[in-house]
Formats: structure tokens, C-alpha cells, sequence
């Protein structure tokens, strides 16, 4: 029984208002966002700084949907949202296939690298020159949580096993 106290004393520490780990459907991210939405509501959050952090909620939680099955025996995926004095954090974590992570790392860095027009443009570029795939995206999500966000995308990779990595990916969203 002492795991639960240690696990509400750690979301505590760490200003956790949600958490959810397990399968990630349609549906679950509808109850997710719903929650999530009901908390900022409940606390009178400003409706500008809702829209930013549901947006990247959004994009988080269809990035985890879209790419669930990708790995084989794959291991549930979490997400969290975090609210501090000052920001609001998005993280999310899922299996990915270690063969991936090279374009993706590539991919964040990009777009970690840009200012609010350079992300404006590589936007633009992106809806005017990419086929969306067969998994719905166009690879829009990153960018889309970087502009809303303002900051740049933290992320790391942890191996799980020889072909399998787990994705851990924080965005801040600020709350002055």
C-alpha cells in the first residue's frame, strides 16, 4: 500500500493534475481531454492559455493513438499534464521502433531550431507539399505543438529492448 502514497506524493512533488497510463483510443482521449478541460474550467484558467494547452493535448494524444500498433507486444503508453505556477506541461510517453528514432530525433531538432515565422513557414510548407499518410497525419502535430506552445519540444529515448525504444516528449505551455 505504500507505493500509493509514494505515487500521490510524487504527483504532488510534481504538480500532476492528470495522469493516465494503459491503452490509448479514440475514446479514452475523448474522456482524457474532457477531464483535463474540466480541471483548467474548475480552476478558472484564462481561455487563451485552455485553447494552447488543449491544443497540444490534442496533438499529443492523436500522436500516441496514430502510432500505438507501430510496435510489436507493445508496451502501454502515458500521459500527463503538469501545472505549475507559471507553465502548464504536456508530456507524453510511447514505445517506438529504434529504427525510427534517428528521422524523429532529426524531425524534433528541425523544429526545435526554428523562431514563430520559421515554424509559420515550415507549417505552411509542410499542408502545401506533404501527401497525408496512411496513419491521417502529415506530420503536422510537432509543428502544430511548437507554435502553440511557444517553446521548444523536449524529448528523450530510453531503450526497452533491441528494437525498441520508449519516446518521453514534454511541452510547456505558459501560463502569463
Amino acid at each position: 500500500m505504500k507505493y500509493i502514497f509514494d505515487l500521490h506524493k510524487t504527483m504532488l512533488d510534481n504538480h500532476l493534475i492528470l495522469v493516465y497510463e494503459g491503452e490509448f483510443t479514440q475514446e479514452i482521449t475523448k474522456s482524457v481531454l474532457a477531464m483535463a478541460e474540466r480541471n483548467m474550467d474548475s480552476s478558472g484558467e484564462e481561455s487563451s492559455i485552455k485553447r494552447k494547452v488543449f491544443n497540444v493535448m490534442v496533438e499529443c494524444l492523436q500522436n500516441i493513438v496514430k502510432h500505438a500498433n507501430d510496435v510489436q507486444n507493445n508496451h502501454s503508453a502515458i500521459f500527463m499534464v503538469g501545472k505549475q505556477e507559471d507553465e502548464y506541461l504536456v508530456v507524453s510517453g510511447n514505445s517506438i521502433e529504434k529504427a525510427g528514432i534517428d528521422d524523429l530525433k532529426e524531425k524534433l531538432d528541425q523544429i526545435n531550431s526554428l523562431d514563430r515565422d520559421g515554424l509559420k513557414t515550415l507549417y505552411k510548407d509542410i499542408i502545401k507539399n506533404t501527401e497525408i499518410s496512411d496513419k491521417g497525419g502529415a506530420g503536422l502535430g510537432f509543428v502544430d505543438m511548437a507554435r502553440k506552445s511557444g517553446n521548444a519540444l523536449e524529448y528523450e529515448f530510453s531503450p526497452i529492448d533491441d528494437k525498441t525504444s520508449f519516446f518521453c516528449l514534454k511541452s510547456s505551455i505558459s501560463r502569463v
